[in-house]
């Protein structure tokens, strides 16, 4: 899979570098780019923004200069992905439709936003646009939103996570259910026990008391998945 990342501020991608994706990118599983979209500008301040049509308040980032970026970047295959708060919420089943995508593209907003008829012109074009949003609520740019879309995605990618048996029972998954509480070593701290029934041995005990603790928690924590799994 090719990652392409447009930003003004390249600089914020650096994570990308790290952990487990920074690893799959350097053994060449997946391929990372992350681009400073000033050098598409063609005037002598590298200017990506202006005022709004029909006033308000903050600066609007230029299509030309955003279309020039995008043209030099796509290709048959690209997915051009535009983090913003007005779009779809960006969920596990979004993540795994994404997975298998040969060529993705973010295209990284600041500011009031990318001028609207950047996605309309490409998805007029016939290349798929995402527009997608990290949740209820606004953040300062989309690089954040990027890197949390990127790690998402990335990590299902095969030869990305080092055991694949890793993302059978996650949060979110096929079943739509929360994971169950996770233990480890002591099996005693500060006065709390690790449930006897992780001790026993008994594999199917385990997985009934998995299951359990998933729904509970679910129902708990998530009442609208919970209200969605009972259907």
């Amino acid at each position: 899979m090719r990652i392409d990342i447009v930003s003004v501020f390249p600089e914020y991608l650096a994570p990308l570098q790290l952990s487990l994706i920074g690893k799959a990118a350097t053994a060449g599983v997946l391929d990372i780019a992350v681009h400073d979209l000033r050098n598409w500008t063609t005037d002598k301040h590298r200017t990506v923004d202006d005022t709004p049509f029909g006033g308000g308040a903050g600066m609007v980032m230029k299509p030309d200069v955003w279309g020039r970026a995008i043209d030099d970047l796509a290709t048959e295959d690209t997915v051009l992905v535009l983090p913003t708060p007005s779009g779809e919420v960006f969920t596990q089943g979004i993540a795994e439709s994404l997975k298998a995508e040969q060529h993705l593209l973010f295209a990284c907003g600041r500011y009031e936003g990318i001028d609207a008829r950047v996605a309309e012109h490409y998805a007029a074009s016939g290349m798929t646009v995402r527009e997608l949003s990290l949740g209820d609520y606004v953040l300062n740019g989309g690089e954040v939103a990027a890197l949390v879309m990127v790690e998402a995605i990335g990590r299902l990618v095969p030869g990305v996570i080092g055991n694949p048996e890793s993302l059978v029972e996650e949060s979110h998954g096929p079943d739509g259910l929360l994971e169950y509480p996770v233990y480890t070593k002591p099996p005693q701290w500060r006065g709390l026990n690790v449930p006897d029934v992780l001790l026993s041995g008994h594999h199917a005990k385990v997985a009934q008391w998995r299951q359990q603790q998933a729904r509970e928690r679910t129902a708990a924590r998530r009442p609208d998945l919970w209200a969605k799994i009972q259907g």
